[in-house]
């Protein structure tokens, strides 16, 4: 390929408008991945619980539970951006539907 044809590549994509069916599949994605890890959290902090650190240093004992809170904190992460993400889908899976309902019912007599 020339760097021509890679250049016409590049810019040539053309951006796709969302709508409100690629929204409400985009959420429902988010929706089950945060779902899966929603529970995923649980799995872990439930095995935390039950498992505590047999230790008499409490260098160990210190790391351990930062290592702990660090690997149930970064999947509480995970699944707060996913059900964020999740909402923010459908909000504005809400959005582009009654902003397509205004414009056609504007285009129109009301008698």
């Amino acid at each position: 390929m020339s760097e021509q044809d890679v250049k016409q590549q590049a810019n040539s994509q053309v951006r796709v408008p969302p709508t409100p069916l690629r929204c409400l599949t985009g959420m429902v994605i988010s929706g089950g991945l945060g779902f899966a890890m929603y529970s995923l959290t649980f799995a872990i902090a439930t095995s935390f619980a039950h498992k505590p650190i047999h230790s008499d240093n409490p260098i160990v004992v210190n790391i351990s539970a930062a290592v702990r809170t660090l690997v149930v904190g970064v999947s509480a992460l995970a699944t707060g951006i996913f059900a964020v993400v999740g909402v923010g889908l459908l909000a504005l899976a809400v959005q582009l539907s009654v902003q397509q309902l205004t414009k056609t019912n504007n285009g129109k007599s009301p008698y």
